[in-house]
């Protein structure tokens, strides 16, 4: 079995464990302060992943460069304004919609890859990628009280733009990650993915601080008060982000978000085996059609 792959499903993974443990926080602080733990308590650890990999293993840190600059704070941006749009898309009646088109990210990336950094996929790749997301979709709205006739009547509502350019943003993001790491050109994709992670982390972690400081000064406080589970947010957060990095950096984005779908498995079982809740057949049906996508993925 391919590096990348390994190394996906070992993000995805612990992506649902992070997402776990998030929605615990929600209880004890808002969202914003819930998306603020997933950076500034990951950018100590970031930091480890370097030290680590400079001092124990011995690699050279790469030398940073202008365009590795810019795809950084490109890709930074991008995720956090696509977590800024799926927050606001909870405030509309029919959030569940537009959720499901912001997992329009594989093929969004599939074509940002191919403008942006000339990544080609195949044809049986895209079919996977359709595949998956038709099972994504049906998980989405299993559970809204309109189900698939609103996703096809909202096509041009608000809900569903914000859902495709969240969706964008995430593909964006994911591009922009792979970009930067490549620009390093060495010493290998271990060492690029981690100092990517590093720039990017750093610079979300400033972001959400001044946003904080403007809009939601009193989260300070309750994130210190939740500090050890935030401090266990961050360190599978960065871990996750940091697997997707080196995946990233040796696939192209769109394969590698396709394959990424698995989460969904993931986030199936924790809802039946953790929080207990109930699952329909569409549900089922859905994480079906995605393991479906993801065996002609890894078979073509």
């Amino acid at each position: 079995m391919e590096t990348w792959i390994l190394i996906t499903v070992s993000a995805a993974f612990l992506q649902n464990i992070r997402s776990v443990l998030q929605k615990h926080l929600k209880t004890a602080m808002g969202t914003t302060g819930a998306t603020f733990v997933r950076f500034g308590f990951g950018l100590p650890f970031a930091l480890a992943f370097v030290a680590f990999l400079a001092v124990a293993m011995e690699y050279p840190l790469p030398k940073l460069s202008a365009a590795f600059a810019g795809w950084v704070v490109v890709a930074a941006l991008a995720q956090i304004t696509a977590q800024a749009l799926l927050i606001q898309m909870f405030s509309h009646r029919n959030f569940t919609v537009g959720t499901a088109y912001s997992r329009t990210e594989p093929a969004q990336a599939a074509l940002f890859g191919l403008v942006f950094v000339g990544d080609r996929v195949s044809a049986a790749t895209l079919t996977a990628i359709a595949i998956s997301l038709v099972g994504v979709v049906l998980i989405s709205i299993a559970r809204s009280a309109a189900g698939a006739h609103a996703l096809v009547r909202s096509v041009f509502s608000r809900t569903a733009a914000l859902g495709l350019a969240s969706g964008a943003f995430f593909g964006l993001a994911a591009v922009g990650y792979r970009a930067a790491s490549l620009s390093l050109g060495g010493p290998n994709f271990i060492m690029q993915a981690a100092v990517t992670l590093l720039a990017a982390i750093c610079l979300q972690t400033v972001v959400m601080l001044i946003w904080m400081w403007w809009r939601a000064p009193g989260e300070m406080t309750r994130i210190r008060a939740a500090w050890k589970v935030s401090a266990l947010v961050g360190f599978v957060g960065a871990t996750a982000s940091f697997g997707w990095f080196m995946a990233m950096t040796l696939q192209s984005a769109a394969v590698v978000k396709a394959l990424a779908q698995i989460e969904m498995i993931f986030t199936f079982a924790s809802t039946m085996l953790i929080f207990r809740e109930h699952v329909n057949r569409m549900e089922i049906a859905g994480c079906v059609l995605i393991v479906a996508g993801i065996l002609v993925l890894l078979l073509v």
